[in-house]
């Protein structure tokens, strides 16, 4: 049972109405021009100040505080997905083979009422409310970094919705909660010829065969039992003609760590093994790679706060701890390199309710989910910035 919150009927009018507005009418990562407007109102309507268009879609506003403490950074994300919604709610979306079907509808809306609560009650030092777009290609957060918005912050916190575990539970943790998203292109020439005299070709794609089941021993047997990893080959493309061997074959894929020394031990070992097979057998190889958003890893005193808001807010029973290795990747990541912060899983499942996966056309949270996790947010900020303004 969630304790009662400090919202009043009207709080949580404006804050529903806010969430299936943005649900109704989605954008992709760097169109959310009329995101952007609309969040830009609904600051401006909960009392924020200094609201600053930055980053292209982004937002940044200010709740200020009593001057006392640190300045604390809350992060939603505001863009959806290319997916066709089939979820049948009655604000479903207007925007054809677009939808929120990662949440950042609600992740944002979230924001903003953690916003509201902190005009209300502030935290010792200003907060800076970010509303960041682009974060499902993982180009957002490195973009509002860059516009030098954030550069007084001294933590930040985010979170993301969870239908795993039921409305006003929260995930809190020290050390990794999602993982680095690199990609790679592996390209493989030889020499092509007839199909039906292989002896007088070099033929790419035997290599490619040996290459896919080399690849799969990397984690199996390169790396630390205890340190989870990735390496994927998603894609193979060689060859136009069943009679043909071709000059050439890609391969492209995924790699994902929780760690900085994993996500380089699995980046040089790939490189390894793709000379190495490449050169057994007579081929060329070439490895481009292509950097993703980096482990994210909350700092312990962060996920300490933040789990002291929890309880405090909620109370002593709503942490869980997340339970398996998540394997995706979120560019909250991009913000722990600079600063210490926690991101958040917040429940988004009625009791009862079936699953449901993000990423899919039935995508839909418990909306309920937005006040507990706003009320957490506001904490979050108000019990960060004490301590940090206080340490010597």
């Amino acid at each position: 049972m969630i304790p009662p919150l400090p919202f009043t009927d009207a709080d949580r009018h404006l804050i529903r109405a806010l969430r299936r507005d943005l649900h109704a009418h989605p954008e992709l990562a760097w169109k959310e021009v009329e995101t952007q407007a609309r969040l830009e109102r609904a600051l401006r309507d909960v009392g924020a100040s200094d609201i600053r268009r930055i980053a292209g879609t982004g937002l940044v506003a200010r709740i200020h505080g009593t001057g006392t403490g640190a300045t604390i950074a809350l992060r939603g994300d505001i863009d959806a997905l290319p997916i066709t919604e089939a979820t049948g709610l009655p604000y479903t979306s207007q925007n054809d083979g677009v939808m929120h079907a990662c949440g950042h509808d609600v992740h944002a809306s979230w924001t903003v009422g953690a916003a509201l609560l902190l005009a209300r009650m502030p935290a010792a030092g200003d907060v800076l409310v970010v509303l960041q777009p682009a974060e499902e290609i993982g180009e957002g957060a490195r973009a509002m970094l860059e516009s030098g918005a954030l550069d007084e912050a001294q933590a930040i916190f985010g979170g993301h919705v969870d239908w795993r575990f039921d409305v006003g539970q929260v995930v809190a943790q020290a050390g990794p909660l999602a993982a680095s998203t690199d990609t790679f292109r592996i390209t493989l020439r030889g020499r092509g010829g007839h199909g039906a005299r292989p002896h007088l070709a070099v033929d790419p794609v035997v290599g490619a065969g040996a290459l896919i089941m080399a690849v799969q021993t990397i984690v199996s047997r390169r790396l630390d039992p205890a340190a989870p990893g990735v390496v994927s080959i998603c894609t193979v493309h060689g060859g136009g003609a069943p009679n043909v061997i071709p000059d050439v074959v890609e391969l492209a894929g995924t790699i994902r760590a929780t760690t900085p020394a994993a996500r380089a031990l699995l980046t040089s070992e790939l490189e390894r093994l793709s000379d190495a097979i490449a050169h057994a057998h007579g081929l060329e190889a070439r490895v481009d790679l292509t950097e993703g958003t980096p482990p994210l890893i909350n700092s312990a005193d962060a996920a300490g706060w933040a789990a002291a808001a929890a309880r405090e807010a909620l109370g002593d029973d709503v942490l869980r701890p997340l339970g398996a290795t998540n394997m995706a990747g979120e560019d909250f990541a991009c913000y722990l390199e600079r600063m210490p912060g926690c991101f958040m899983r917040f429940g988004a499942r009625e009791p009862g309710a079936p699953p449901m996966d993000v990423h899919t056309p039935g995508f839909a949270p418990a909306e309920d989910a937005l006040f507990p996790a706003a009320v957490v947010l506001a904490h979050c900020a108000r019990i960060a910035s004490r301590e940090l303004g206080s340490a010597p």
